[in-house]
């Protein structure tokens, strides 16, 4: 899922072809000749987000940092709403971590509806049954049967995790920044209702002590700080009440922006913001989610508890 999949038409037939052929070197491994054709594409139309995007992209690949710097920079001031991500990419290249903007999740997501479950499929994902299985245990180990009354899905995508755990929950209710992703959740039919909508502002919008369980697949690796959603999360819970979620880590501290312009947490981070927002740890495991360009993408499932 690279943000480079958003490359509108320019309007001029000329600029579009030199993209075209850009793109196809960079596939072929040859970012040098891809920059320079993508040089004089932004020559020829400089109000072309795009554009600029990708020129970004050829530099950087080409190890011209500054370059890709100034193009990036160019494509945001042209895409003030950041559809391409490219705050990300600056954020990268300073070796900083920068907050995802919402037109950038809910573009990518809308481009990749279509055919998000067959590429999962692919990758071995494995966050709905990673998910399924901790909650299970986790209702073992506090003594509980493993059924709950009202969930809430987080970044719920198509409705994997939902579907999984649909024999256990009795109402479900999902969110996602993309309506094209609400689409495809519907058609399953297992949720009664559906938003379109930020996550933390969904939840913020909730009453207190709402729900029993709360959970997200795969979602929360789109946020810096994991501290607000799970705030929330709390919030909306029973005491009593479960919050399970996937996320993607790594072995350094705090807060990775990975290659991929997704955020990994180390495993102190996470249990820092769990505590901090006044849950308890239940479980939290490293396990692998996916696989990405022949390797395991390490991640964790954890569950949390609200005791009171």
């Amino acid at each position: 899922m690279s943000a480079g999949l958003l490359v509108l038409s320019s309007g001029d037939p000329l600029v579009d072809r030199r993209i075209e052929w850009a793109r196809a070197l960079m596939d072929e491994g040859n970012p040098g000749d891809a920059a320079e054709l993508l040089s004089e594409a932004v020559r020829r139309a400089p109000g072309y987000a795009s554009g600029w995007f990708l020129l970004g992209e050829a530099r950087e690949a080409g190890g011209d940092g500054a370059g890709a710097k100034r193009a990036f920079e160019e494509a945001l001031s042209l895409d003030e709403e950041d559809r391409l991500g490219a705050a990300l990419r600056l954020a990268r290249l300073d070796g900083a971590v920068a907050s995802m903007s919402e037109a950038y999740v809910r573009t990518l997501f809308d481009q990749y509806a279509e055919r998000f479950d067959a590429a999962l499929a692919r990758l071995d994902y494995r966050g709905p049954e990673l998910i399924d299985h901790a909650l299970a245990a986790a209702c073992a180990a506090l003594g509980r049967p493993y059924a709950f009354a009202r969930g809430l899905d987080l970044g719920c995508g198509t409705g994997l995790v939902a579907a999984r755990l649909n024999d256990h929950v009795g109402a479900m209710e999902g969110v996602d920044l993309s309506p094209n992703m609400i689409a495809r959740a519907r058609k399953r039919r297992v949720y009664d209702a559906l938003a379109a909508g930020e996550m933390v502002a969904y939840l913020a919008e909730r009453p207190a002590r709402d729900v029993d369980l709360v959970f997200a697949g795969d979602a929360f690796c789109y946020l810096d700080d994991l501290g607000p959603v799970l705030a929330e999360a709390r919030r909306v819970l029973e005491p009593g009440g479960l919050v399970a979620f996937t996320d993607e880590t790594h072995e350094g501290e705090g807060v990775l922006l990975r290659e991929t312009l997704r955020f990994a947490h180390a495993p102190a981070y996470m249990r820092e913001r769990v505590e901090g927002a006044g849950l308890t740890l239940v479980s939290c495991a490293q396990e692998w989610i996916r696989r990405e360009n022949g390797a395991l993408v390490p991640g964790l499932v954890a569950v949390a508890l609200r005791e009171g």
